[in-house]
């Protein structure tokens, strides 16, 4: 059974930074690509960042340049770095499979990151 565990998030002020990290347990993390993905309250869950099993990455319009997505595969682990902060980017943030390439497993817990002007 595959576990996600993020963890990282918290308040910051905007223009701060904040490093996310998801380890993930239970499966072959290295075959396949991972994203980070965010649900703003009343909002639909979105992929922000996503990075293939080779470290190729893609980042939406909203996080492009600011945030950064790494992995490290013998750790099981993928990260996605928060600079320049704004409001809007307050939300709950989750790892998982990049959904565009493969089904996602259950989801995690997520980790809420809370940006304050």
């Amino acid at each position: 059974q595959v576990q996600l565990v993020e963890s990282g998030g918290g308040l910051a002020q905007a223009g701060g930074s904040l490093r996310l990290s998801c380890v993930v347990s239970g499966s072959i993390f290295s075959l396949y690509a991972m994203g980070w993905y965010r649900q703003a309250p009343g909002k639909q869950r979105e992929l922000v960042a996503a990075v293939t099993s080779g470290s190729t990455t893609w980042y939406s319009d909203s996080v492009k340049g600011r945030f950064t997505i790494s992995r490290d595969n013998a750790g099981s682990t993928v990260y996605l770095q928060m600079n320049s902060l704004k409001p809007e980017d307050t939300a709950f943030y989750y790892c998982n499979k990049d959904y565009r390439r493969s089904t996602t497993w259950a989801w995690g817990q997520g980790t809420q990151v809370t940006v304050s002007s």
